[in-house]
């Protein structure tokens, strides 16, 4: 398709299908949804979640010339409803959440013609059902319903997203015994927060953010990224002088890795479009929201590696505002995803390389003030790892830790000096675990590199022999030994913002 039009933050279906943007067809499941009333819907942030909420809602309007061409177009019978419409992400609720939903309640009631005279939001909102009703049988539609909670996580301003729960607990118990008067119910947001009582009241919501049938509802599977942009994909890959298939499998690496449990795993659509106008391997998802209360939490509880964690399923469910999981809220807001389902269990890791590389630089600046880029440093510790310079290697990570103000330097914890060069070799490409159990203990971290496996060990102001006998003594290397690997046992002393000693022996 020539001259494409990309949709990047466009949200208003009608704008979109008026002038002409890429539309990736979507309908088919929203037929599917059509079949039911009450839905709930979680996805991370600029997922698509606006534009299905719009989608519906031009759906609902009757407006059939707006999908012409798409796969629902015969499928339904076009019928105008009244619509009570919220999106939270335009609402400004600051200061006063109760006193925002009720100026919308009469904004929809004047555009319909409605008088209203009830005092509460709760007691509003009922009534515009009621009298809405009289017409049709009324579409509800809410998007980013958790907005005025999530805003307010951080521990100086959570005395107001209690309130905020709170507020929208009392609004959305308004819709319990109302059945009768709506036609369709659809919820987003990012998190499923516990204590808002629609989780409870309507025993009858359906949630969709692990169905099954639609865990391509949202984003885009590989094969309508290659339907929908093949020219342009061919166009960036001849750019780049890769042949189609790498190329195909560099973007899927950068981009792809959502899993919500479909027959597929799906792109980010923000950051493929973002990379199709852009045509360059960035991080553009990330960029559009720092999560810097991820990060802190992180770094509170002094863990800088949440690849593959293991989780119940529980982790999918309400999220406690007075309790808060930083690997719920890490799920739940998109920067992991579903590895592998277990059952009951379930594996989490980074979607893709672009959310992984940009965690880990920001919780190496949140750690050490560093920005990594790609430096003498950089080509001098790979050379380290290449000729087996253990000396080389110490004292280019000296240089790093060198960079590193004195006054967020924690030089009494090995966990500080372990998470620095667990950072450091991640963002330079490496292969490298954390914390890693065997059936004696935990290795502090473990490197796989050019036919090489290196095994680390760190202590603070204690001999390197010290740790290496550690390692000896535990057999760490026992999970590792196979044929035509090197195996490399690495003892590390810290103390005082460096490297003292290095120790090392190769197994044989």
């Amino acid at each position: 398709m020539e001259n494409q039009k990309y949709p990047i933050g466009i949200q208003d279906f009608a704008k979109l299908r008026e002038e002409n943007y890429v539309y990736v067809d979507k309908t088919k499941y929203i037929y599917q949804m059509l079949q039911g009333a009450y839905y709930f819907l979680s996805r991370p942030r600029r997922f698509g979640k606006s534009l299905l909420v719009n989608t519906l809602y031009y759906l609902f309007e009757g407006r059939k010339e707006l999908f012409k061409g798409l796969w629902i177009e015969e499928k339904i019978e076009w019928k105008k409803h009244p619509i009570i419409k919220f999106d939270f992400s335009e609402l400004d609720f600051e200061k006063n959440l109760e006193k925002t939903i009720k100026e919308r309640l009469f904004e929809i009631a004047k555009n319909y013609n409605v008088t209203l005279t009830k005092t509460t939001a709760k007691s509003l909102f009922r009534e515009l059902i009621m009298e809405l009703s009289k017409i049709e049988k009324v579409v509800i539609l809410i998007d980013e319903y958790d907005k005025p909670i999530g805003d307010f996580l951080e521990k100086d301003k959570m005395e107001m997203a209690i309130k905020n729960r709170d507020i929208l607990k009392r609004f959305y118990s308004t819709l319990k015994g109302l059945d009768a008067h709506i036609r369709f119910f659809f919820l987003t947001g990012i998190t499923k927060f516990s204590k808002v009582s629609i989780f409870s009241d309507l025993n009858n919501l359906d949630d969709l953010t692990l169905h099954p049938d639609f865990g391509e509802l949202l984003g885009y599977t590989q094969t309508e990224l290659e339907f929908y942009f093949s020219d342009k994909l061919k166009e960036i890959a001849l750019s780049q002088n890769l042949p189609y298939d790498d190329f195909l499998d560099k973007v899927k690496i950068w981009y792809n890795g959502y899993n919500f449990l479909g027959n597929q795993k799906v792109y980010n659509p923000f950051s493929m479009l973002r990379f199709l106008s852009n045509r360059r391997f960035s991080n553009f998802w990330f960029e559009t929201g720092t999560p810097s209360l991820l990060v802190k939490l992180l770094y509170k509880k002094r863990i800088f590696d949440v690849d593959n964690v293991l989780v119940t399923e529980n982790i999918f469910n309400n999220f406690n505002l007075e309790n808060i999981n930083e690997i719920t809220l890490f799920y739940q807001t998109g920067y992991l995803t579903i590895k592998e389902d277990l059952g009951t269990q379930f594996i989490l890791t980074y979607p893709n390389l672009e959310v992984k590389k940009s965690m880990f630089s920001y919780l190496l600046y949140d750690y050490s003030g560093l920005e990594l880029k790609a430096d003498s440093v950089v080509y001098y510790i790979e050379q380290s790892l290449l000729k087996r310079d253990f000396e080389l290697l110490k004292q280019q990570l000296n240089v790093l830790f060198g960079s590193i103000p004195a006054d967020i330097f924690e030089k009494e914890l090995e966990s500080y000096y372990h998470a620095i060069i667990f950072l450091t070799f991640q963002l330079l490409g490496y292969k490298m675990q954390a914390e890693v159990r065997t059936s004696k203990g935990r290795i502090d971290a473990i490197l796989e590199y050019n036919n090489a496996i290196f095994l680390f060990e760190f202590k603070v102001n204690k001999t390197p022999e010290i740790a290496l006998k550690q390692i000896k003594d535990r057999e760490y290397f026992q999970k590792y030994l196979q044929p035509n690997k090197e195996i490399y046992l690495i003892g590390v002393n810290c103390y005082e913002k460096e490297i003292k000693e290095i120790l090392y022996e190769k197994y044989q």
